[in-house]
């Protein structure tokens, strides 16, 4: 299934501190064209579109092999492309125009916090344990990389219903993003690999700054454990990266392009679970 809307709101950012970078290529990469299941033509229209930019910012993070320089790590790709689908506010090389409110001016409320933080656990619960089970052996490389949330979430829940709140089920934006990570798992590893990076590395860096702009604004600056991690985070982030990089050695251009293109698809369905906090 399709998420409800291509234009979400992309809050939650890859935002890291800027990178040194020389030489790069014009090189341009062909984008694959793939009919996407849900979507109407003119969305599909739209969507081959951004994937064509999608390929061509992966062209400018890489390489010239013809200069005798080794290509870039393929999370470097990963990068570039979803820095481009941020805001010019949220980051240097974003080029999308604003579809939210800033955080600053969010009014969040517990039950909206609550939705978001419920459909949430949901997705990372999906993630673990499609890497536990490892239909693809290789889904096995990203089990217990200490960045797991389901867990912390639970305990946060946990504390929410402590202290009176009512925890609702899992509502449509979660149940409908975990149901497409399942399928994608099964039948595009690719794509899949596009969600599981994109999920787990928003959620550390502008992931982070919601939760604390929230927190002081209805949880008197409570810090949740869903925003807290169990050793270094840098060194955590950085392993999983060198696996990332590791899996998709063997990839393919195709298949590395295939999975840039999905970057889109996993801003939009993470920005409808962000939608709880704001509406």
């Amino acid at each position: 299934m399709a998420p409800a809307s291509l234009a979400a709101p992309h809050a939650l950012s890859l935002v890291a501190p800027p990178r040194v970078s020389s030489g790069r290529s014009s090189l341009s990469v062909p984008a694959v064209v793939r009919p996407v299941a849900g979507l109407s033509a003119s969305q599909s229209t739209v969507l081959t579109a951004r994937r064509r930019l999608v390929a061509a910012a992966a062209a400018t993070e890489m390489a010239p092999a013809a200069s005798g320089e080794g290509g870039k790590p393929f999370v470097e790709e990963m990068r570039a492309v979803a820095m481009r689908l941020h805001t010019k506010d949220q980051a240097r090389e974003g080029e999308k125009e604003p579809e939210a409110p800033p955080v600053a001016k969010w009014e969040p409320s517990a039950e909206g916090y609550l939705r978001f933080l419920v459909d949430s656990r949901l997705v990372f619960q999906t993630l673990e344990d499609i890497v536990e089970r490892a239909a693809v052996p290789w889904y096995a490389e990203f089990r217990n990389t200490g960045l797991e949330r389901s867990e912390a979430l639970k305990k946060d829940l946990e504390w929410f219903k402590q202290q009176g709140h009512t925890i609702p089920e899992p509502s449509a934006p979660g149940t409908t993003y975990a149901s497409y990570l399942e399928e994608l798992s099964e039948k595009d590893p690719q794509a899949f690999i596009c969600h599981f990076y994109n999920v787990y590395f928003a959620h550390t860096a502008g992931g982070r700054m919601i939760g604390k702009k929230v927190a002081e604004k209805i949880l008197n600056k409570k810090e949740l454990e869903f925003y807290k991690w169990e050793g270094n985070l840098s060194q955590l982030l950085q392993n999983v990266r060198n696996k990332l990089n590791q899996v998709a050695s063997s990839w393919s251009r195709e298949e590395k392009d295939h999975c840039l293109e999905e970057t889109e698809k996993s801003f939009a369905y993470s920005g409808d679970l962000l939608r709880h906090i704001f509406t």
